[in-house]
């Protein structure tokens, strides 16, 4: 009777450790901020076993409203109040999906909680709010993370890969060309919130010169391995004025590096979506046509095709999984990799100074 007794007692601690255990994996989430057409991303396919929402911010009523309805959500999940949230719910991170103006405000809040953020691109709408996020990130030991589609794209970290690892194949990078956009956000439809303050050059920042220009200072910062550019010289145009009255819709950002250069097409005015890259060395090129494919050649080849593949090991294809990783310690950002913070302030000094050329009309030297 003795043994059994024990036997049951040794059972019941075993499932308590590992309800514990189970509990320490999960990690909480919350949201700030819906208003961004990514936002769905969470509540679609995002969100995994391991992740608890505990709490959504957004000060648009309506809005929240209608993310309860479609997601099913329960209604006590929602404030308005940001720091009331934060202090009830006490998450392990938050995502920021709101406009890009606010991604200061939610930083002042959550990292003196100690409290992670992960924020939607780009990090901010200025050099300066940049660097003041980065020094409360530092001072309160929190993560700041950056979010691009363009970073979970298998067909990025191949071309990466290439020039990384088989350096002696394509040679040093030469030439950077990226093409990112579409046909304007008005014209694809977005949501009448995220119109909103996307179009506004105070809370976006800019117009297609932030919206698309940071996906190219993004991706060449990490294929640059962070080297600091020499120099931006860029051009904004606004085409279609009834439409976007206070800012660009279309940017050319021209980026020198003392060895290589970068072009940056930023567009609302491409006739479709999209988000593909040249990259050129001095023996051979890499061209991404979307998420998963590119062509490639070497001197003296003929040129290849091929469908990257996506690894749980080496390829990270959803921005909330690792953010996860990360908090829970399974995971250390890398160096100049796209989410990082060196990364993404490198790529605010650029469209800091991509604005600042287009409106003086000249090149802008980050450094002799």
């Amino acid at each position: 009777m003795m043994k059994i007794l024990l036997i049951n007692v040794v059972f019941v601690f075993a499932l308590l450790f590992s309800s514990v255990l189970q509990a320490q994996e999960t990690v909480k989430f919350a949201m700030v901020g819906l208003s961004h057409g990514h936002s769905p991303w969470f509540f679609e396919w995002g969100k995994s076993e391991e992740m608890e929402l505990v709490g959504v911010y957004e000060p648009d009523e309506s809005l929240s409203q209608a993310f309860c309805q479609r997601y099913d959500l329960e209604e006590t999940l929602l404030y308005t109040d940001l720091q009331r949230m934060l202090e009830e719910t006490q998450p392990d991170g938050i995502l920021v999906f709101g406009a890009i103006v606010d991604h200061l405000e939610a930083v002042k809040v959550a990292a003196p909680l100690g409290i992670h953020v992960m924020v939607e691109k780009p990090l901010a709408t200025t050099l300066e709010g940049a660097r003041e996020m980065a020094q409360l990130a530092r001072e309160n030991s929190i993560h700041l993370l950056t979010d691009y589609e363009t970073s979970w794209y298998p067909a990025t970290e191949q071309a990466y890969r290439f020039f990384d690892e088989q350096e002696a194949d394509f040679g040093q990078i030469r030439k950077m060309v990226f093409h990112h956009g579409h046909e304007g956000p008005k014209e694809i439809g977005v949501g009448p919130e995220f119109l909103e303050w996307l179009t506004d050059p105070v809370k976006n920042g800019g117009g297609a010169v932030v919206d698309f220009g940071c996906y190219g200072a993004n991706i060449m910062t990490y294929l640059m391995h962070g080297e600091k550019p020499l120099a931006v010289t860029a051009v904004t145009r606004t085409y279609k004025p009834e439409t976007y009255p206070e800012v660009d819709d279309e940017a050319t950002i021209i980026v020198d590096y003392m060895s290589s250069q970068g072009i940056i097409q930023a567009s609302w005015n491409w006739p479709f979506n999209r988000k593909d890259m040249e990259i050129y060395g001095e023996k051979g090129y890499v061209i991404t046509k979307d998420d998963e494919q590119l062509r490639y050649r070497i001197k003296g080849s003929e040129e290849s095709q091929m469908k990257a593949v996506a690894t749980k090991v080496d390829i990270e294809t959803n921005p909330f999984e690792y953010f996860r990783q990360v908090i829970a310690g399974e995971r250390v950002p890398d160096g100049f990799s796209p989410y990082t913070l060196e990364n993404n302030l490198q790529v605010m000094e650029i469209l800091d100074a991509a604005r600042r050329s287009a409106e003086r009309g000249e090149r802008v030297v980050l450094q002799e």
